[in-house]
């Protein structure tokens, strides 16, 4: 599992840097057309609105996958052991509900409706349900992040019970055994 998550973490971020990249290659076209040509191009304003769109959601879940999202952490901070744990398997839980249900469900929903009554954009005239497709893509990267921690904490719960049982039965803390 962390192979794929690399392999989603460097597709996205590529492909972030790509957007980013044609983000500033076409605002640059536009202040090029309006001060130096003094003939402003019609689609680049559009253009740079869906480019927003789609950096700003496919961000986001690459901002999800990496933790680097905004949070309240007030709980969170004075918890600990295994009530910790639990909150933190409830908080993932609520963002996979909340990605499948609303973001992916919900946004293949709208953009199969706009691709339906054939809605284009005004300047480029590219059909708006495509535009919309960020929103279920978002959703399905951060649905897959959020699986991919509700994994881990899986595992690492096993392995701290079974390290928590382990001290227990000892009297040792898992953190003095070595292996010689």
């Amino acid at each position: 599992m962390d192979t794929l998550r690399r392999i989603v973490d460097k597709s996205l971020a590529w492909f972030l840097v790509a957007l980013m990249a044609l983000a500033i290659v076409n605002v640059l076209w536009q202040v090029f057309t309006r001060w130096v040509l003094n003939d402003p191009s019609a689609w680049t304003e559009e253009l740079a609105r869906y480019l927003l769109i789609w950096i700003g959601l496919i961000g986001a879940g690459y901002a999800a996958g990496k933790k680097l999202h905004l949070a309240i952490d007030l709980l969170p901070s004075v918890l600990h052991g295994r009530r910790r744990r639990v909150l933190e398997f409830l908080i993932d839980a609520i963002v996979l509900l909340f990605a499948v249900f609303v973001m992916m469900i919900g946004g293949v929903r709208l953009m199969s409706l706009t691709l339906l009554m054939d809605q284009t954009s005004a300047a480029l005239g590219i059909r708006l349900g495509y535009v919309y497709l960020a929103i279920p893509l978002s959703g399905a990267v951060i649905a897959f992040y959020a699986v991919v921690s509700i994994m881990d904490r899986v595992r690492d719960g096993m392995s701290s019970e079974a390290g928590e049982a382990g001290a227990s039965d000892t009297g040792h803390s898992p953190t003095e055994y070595t292996i010689d």
